[in-house]
């Protein structure tokens, strides 16, 4: 039967089945003492689901609707279904691609004989049209293309009104941020579109663990964020150990076959610990590290401390003053030269990043770069270094430059795609590029950085290890990150020509190298014997004071532009 939006009755379970319905109508029954809900049979076609996905209760249908239009819903349907009105509401409801769909839904309550509310009968009828130019726009700023679920910006500024909800007395909230562990190995393994599907399943994976006042956000390449609506420290563990499972337990399903993936978490009480967003996504980062180095698939907790309270405060502050500083343009680059190892002339400029306070003093790397890392700000000031650099290229087509980037950055997808994007844009300049990576963070994520590496190679860039011999990379390792350049740890070179153990570090060191085609750089060269040795030696190039610090001016201005490397 057709169901005439003016004038709703009661019917049957059994004429559910048989309703006649428009393309873009869809009606339900939903038993209120059984909580569950009956669904005419083009439920799933019209509203973009599996049938498996039909909601069965009203927190599966709570969870598929638009965050913003749960609150409402719950106060209708809670308790006051006899003053339930009937005419038109409308809300979003998310299809299985992520994507919404706006739903236009009228009710009708039909009571027992004690005037008990028993079932209520609904039909949904799809307006989307009405509603595309503003689901476009919202869809642009606040949610992620590939999952259909909120993106950063959203979840930052939903952490920040539960703040302030909790702070006035409305219970307690959290965040939990969610690592999907080597994705970066699968997309170098079997490319971009499989990590997308298993990103997307893993997104799906964590909504059905989540409540229906719970929000779901990717805030990054391979990370989600879950801000627990209604959360104790009890809640937070048991909501954790759902996701771990659910991902866990059972294979994706893919093109190339199953595939297991495992996800690692972080998370924070709110606003117990963390008084806004960025704080919050601090926290969180720092207990999402800690449970990657107790090993991975598991969850911590962040638990305050004094000390570590204190030191918290103070490198917040400090990225305060960082990051006012990027807005304000004070940050900048410092370039120090490196020179041919053969005649002393500069063949391309390392550079480094130094920020001016408001006074005009310049303050060197060390006194924040520390603190950015920490905090995770560190991928800002990498892509401000790397835009500074090219622009640097571009008005010298004679110069060449060395760029640092950070573990965090070297392997974080979302920064790569940023980063390539940048490149691409410039592609001309690539050749007269080289990016440094870390010894440490090469191996920090090995699979990560080696496809960082490879990429960044393959749009013409030099690659170079920084601080070779502080950590523990193998020669097999650099073979597999194919670097074309390897910087020798400063800590080597201070000691030449006395210390007989560096001696034999430098001479190991570049007869590998000369057999793997690996060209050398000595750092911090202070003196002319350390540079007589390491000439005598064959390095390729040295870097040091004794040919010139970092500054700020442009030394190419004062003399002919470095050769080609």
């Amino acid at each position: 039967m057709r169901l005439d939006s003016d004038s709703w009755i009661p019917i049957d379970l059994a004429l559910l089945r048989k309703s006649m319905l428009a393309a873009d109508e869809v009606v339900y029954v939903w038993d209120v003492r059984q909580d569950h809900y009956t669904w005419s049979e083009n439920a799933a076609l019209v509203l973009g689901l599996r049938s498996d996905e039909l909601p069965a209760n009203q927190d599966g249908f709570l969870r598929r609707m638009g965050p913003d239009d749960v609150p409402a819903r719950v106060l209708a349907m809670s308790g006051q279904l006899d003053t339930v009105p009937t005419g038109c509401r409308q809300f979003k409801f998310r299809r299985s691609d992520g994507g919404y769909e706006w739903l236009e839904e009228r009710l009708a309550v039909h009571h027992g004989p004690k005037g008990m509310a028993e079932r209520v009968l609904g039909r949904l009828c799809v307006v989307s049209e009405r509603h595309r130019g503003e689901a476009d726009l919202e869809r642009l700023a606040f949610y992620d293309d590939l999952t259909g679920f909120a993106n950063r910006r959203r979840i930052s500024a939903e952490i920040d009104a539960a703040i302030c909800r909790c702070g006035s007395g409305d219970g307690g909230a959290g965040f939990v941020l969610i690592n999907i562990d080597g994705l970066g190995l699968l997309n170098s393994t079997y490319g971009f579109e499989l990590g997308d599907s298993v990103i997307v399943e893993v997104g799906s994976r964590i909504d059905r663990c989540a409540g229906a006042l719970d929000l779901v956000g990717r805030v990054g390449g391979n990370q989600f964020g879950v801000l627990l609506g209604d959360c104790s420290p009890e809640c937070m563990e048991s909501f954790a150990d759902r996701v771990l499972g659910a991902v866990r337990d059972g294979d994706i399903v893919t093109d190339v076959g199953p595939i297991a993936v495992t996800v690692t978490l972080g998370g924070v009480l709110l606003p117990e610990d963390a008084g806004n967003a960025r704080v919050a996504f601090g926290l969180a980062e720092e207990s999402l590290s800690s449970a990657k180095q107790a090993g991975r698939d598991r969850f911590v907790r962040f638990v305050p401390s004094e000390y570590r309270e204190a030191d918290r405060r103070r490198a917040f502050a400090a990225g305060d003053s960082v990051l006012t500083a990027l807005r304000d343009r004070r940050l900048l680059l410092a370039m120090q030269p490196i020179v041919d190892g053969r005649n002393g002339e500069p063949r391309f400029y390392e550079c480094l990043m130094r920020m001016m306070d408001e006074a005009g003093e310049v303050i060197p790397a060390g006194a924040f770069m520390p603190v950015v890392e920490k905090l995770g700000i560190i991928r800002k000031l990498d892509m401000h270094a790397l835009e500074l650099a090219l622009h640097e290229l571009s008005e010298d087509p004679g110069l060449n430059l060395s760029v640092n980037v950070s573990g965090i950055t070297a392997t974080d997808p979302t920064m790569l795609a940023r980063i390539l994007g940048i490149v691409r844009a410039h592609a001309s300049l690539a050749d007269r590029l080289v990016v440094e990576i870390t010894e440490t963070a090469a191996m920090r994520d090995f699979a990560e950085t080696g496809r960082f590496t490879s990429l960044l190679r393959d749009l013409g860039c030099r690659i170079a290890i920084d601080d070779f011999g502080a950590g523990y990379t193998s020669f097999r390792h650099l073979t597999a990150l194919a670097v074309d350049m390897v910087k020798i740890d400063g800590q080597y070179v201070r000691g030449l020509p006395e210390d007989p153990k560096n001696m034999l570090f430098v001479d190991t060191f570049l007869s590998l190298a000369r057999g793997m085609g690996v060209e050398v750089v000595a750092e911090c060269v202070e003196t002319e014997a350390q540079a007589d040795v390491l000439r005598e030696r064959g390095v390729d190039f040295l870097q040091g004071y004794l040919f010139g610090g970092p500054s700020i001016r442009r030394p190419w201005l004062q003399q002919p532009t470095a050769a080609a490397v």
